[in-house]
Order: C-alpha cells, then sequence, then structure tokens
C-alpha cells in the first residue's frame, strides 16, 4: 500500500515539494493553505483530489500517514501540535519554528505523541556535499584541516530585493543565519562532526531589510578542525545558476584540497601539484539544488517503508538551532563562545 501524503502551504518553495512528491511512489492525498483559491490551484496543478484551509479538516478527512509542512516558521509549533494529536508522522520544512524554545516544546510533542518529526533540511543532500563526504570517508585529502563557504548569491541588492521570491525575507529580524547560514551549519556538521565553538561578525548591508545578511562565523571542531562561513547576500558568485550552490567551498587537508565550484562540479588538488583534476560524479541537475528535496523525501519515505536508518530527526537537529543561537550571541558579546555537547 502506498503512502498517504497530505501538505500544508503553498508558497514559493512548496513547488519542488510537490514535484518530489508526485515522483515518489507515494499518494499525495490533500493540500491544505489558509486561503482556499492556492489550495484549490496547487492541487489542481498536481493532480490532487482534495483542497482545504484548515488543517485538522483535511488531516481527519484525508487520514494521511505523513505531513508536509511548508509554511513559515511562525505557524509551525501549532501544526505539529494538531497533527501529533492524530498520530501522523510529520516533515517540517526549516528554519524550524520560530526559537530554539518553541524547537524543543515541538520535539516534545511529537516524543510524546510517538510520531517521527522530521526537519526539511536538504543541504546536506545535495549531491556535492554526498560526493565530498564520500571523499572525506576514503581519505583522499588526508587529514582535513578546514572548511570554508563563501555564499554569494547576489539576490540581496535594492529596495526589491527578496520580493519576487520570498518577500518575507525583507522583515525578519534575524535573517543571513537564522535563514541561510543553519544550512552550512548543518553541512559542517555533517563533513566534519560537532561544533564546539563559534566566532561571529554579522552585518546588515541592505538597508531595507530587517535583519543581517552579511557576516563571518568561523566555527571549531575536535582535532583543531575548523570552518569558516563567508557570507554576504548582495555578491554574486561565477556560476550559470547562481542558486544552485549559492557559493563555493574549500575542504583543505594535509594531502589535497577539494574544491566545490558554483556548477556543482567538484576537483581535488594533491599537495604540491599545481594540477586540479575533476572529480567525477554522477548527479542530475533538476528541480533544486542538484535535486536534493527529492533526495530528502526519498529518504524519508525508505526510512518509514522499511525502517532504513534516518537522518534529520528533530530532536537531532536542535543542536543545529543552538549554534545558531551562539552565533548571535557570539556577535552581540564580540567574543568566542563554547557550545556544551
Amino acid at each position: 500500500m502506498k503512502l498517504r501524503v497530505a501538505a500544508l502551504g503553498v508558497g514559493y518553495f512548496s513547488q519542488f515539494h510537490y514535484d518530489a512528491w508526485k515522483r515518489l511512489d507515494v499518494e499525495l492525498v490533500g493540500i491544505c493553505d489558509q486561503q482556499l483559491g492556492p489550495a484549490r490551484d496547487a492541487a489542481a496543478r498536481y493532480g490532487v483530489s482534495q483542497a482545504f484551509d484548515d488543517l485538522e479538516t483535511m488531516l481527519r478527512q484525508t487520514q494521511p500517514d505523513l505531513l508536509d509542512i511548508i509554511i513559515p516558521p511562525s505557524g509551525h509549533l501549532a501544526a505539529i501540535r494538531t497533527t501529533a494529536v492524530e498520530g501522523i508522522d510529520i516533515i517540517c520544512q526549516k528554519p524550524f519554528t520560530s526559537n530554539l524554545e518553541e524547537a524543543k516544546m515541538a520535539v516534545s510533542v511529537a516524543r510524546d505523541a510517538g510520531i517521527l518529526l522530521v526537519v526539511h533540511e536538504n543541504f546536506r543532500f545535495q549531491p556535492w556535499y554526498m560526493e565530498i563526504k564520500r571523499q572525506l570517508s576514503e581519505n583522499v585529502i588526508g587529514d582535513p584541516y578546514q572548511i570554508t563557504f563563501r555564499l554569494r548569491p547576489g539576490d540581496g541588492q535594492g529596495s526589491n530585493a527578496y520580493l519576487d521570491r520570498q518577500p518575507y525575507f525583507q522583515k525578519q529580524q534575524r535573517f543571513l543565519v537564522n535563514e541561510t547560514a543553519v544550512h552550512l551549519v548543518d553541512v559542517f556538521r555533517y563533513l566534519f562532526g560537532e561544533v564546539r565553538s563559534v566566532w561571529a561578525d554579522l552585518r546588515r548591508l541592505n538597508p531595507v531589510i530587517a535583519g543581517e545578511d552579511a557576516g563571518i562565523i568561523i566555527f571549531s571542531f575536535d582535532g583543531q578542525k575548523k570552518a569558516v562561513f563567508d557570507g554576504n547576500r548582495l555578491v554574486d558568485h561565477m556560476a550559470e545558476d547562481r542558486r544552485l550552490t549559492m557559493g563555493e567551498m574549500l575542504i583543505e587537508g594535509s594531502d589535497g584540497i577539494i574544491r566545490l565550484d558554483g556548477n556543482g562540479r567538484l576537483y581535488l588538488r594533491q599537495f604540491g601539484s599545481d594540477q586540479e583534476n575533476e572529480i567525477e560524479y554522477c548527479w542530475e541537475d533538476r528541480a533544486y539544488a542538484g535535486d536534493c528535496v527529492f533526495r530528502l523525501q526519498r529518504h524519508v519515505v525508505e526510512h518509514l517503508s522499511s525502517n532504513a536508518p534516518i537522518q534529520n530527526c528533530a530532536e537531532g537537529y536542535l543542536r543545529n538551532l543552538k549554534i545558531v543561537e551562539h552565533i548571535y550571541r557570539s556577535n552581540h558579546y564580540g567574543k568566542t563562545l563554547q557550545i556544551e555537547s
């Protein structure tokens, strides 16, 4: 029997969720939004028979096995509570709830209800990071020393910044770190292990937005490993699609360097050599960022279907949010902050 999936939200990013669900071996049974018209439009577009403007009604009428929450963070906790009462598993979009305390409450609600709660953190499912992880596991650069990521999407200039895609970005009091750098927090942990301390210097360059849009963050890991996030949403980088990788990365080690460019290509240069060689790996330039939304949702379906290991459980994701809080506090106090285990 196919997994029955319902979805809440029809904003800009939901298109990638719905596209992925239609390509997976599941049954998409309902779409809900606070306005019925957009919900009906989305249902018609993706071949879903039922549309709703009330979450509780949709859950009771469609009886899904899984709810995909694709709404802004302010509505996450209420939606999780409503869904948990029905005993339905959940994928929840990031940023996960409005703050760390709400996220802890959401995790507690899910635990008490005995349901699965997964955060839709898709960056670690981007194919270039999965390949970098594989290369590191094969020790191709020896002892790893440092990751440097330069975020340069070039979408943050002027009075119309973000309005064509996600206009609520302009009003977020916490923007660059809470909305974007949190992805790289998760990637750095995926590649290097646990973050032990952070130092941050954050700035707001575009005066029309409420939050920070540029900054440098330094992460420390066990074994003296470091990671640097150098983010600036006003500046771009060389890429056919500047939203594909949103920037460029170096992973440096004792025996060599892996470089990620803006087109999703990976290169390896051995220590002492002036020659870079491209790392050949298979991926499809489809949907969003190497089809990472599809990869994540397939991962959850495989877990629910066969009890395969699961990544991105909300309880483990709390660590990312704790690191984000320390980043903001580091910027406020102007000092390095340790992060307890």
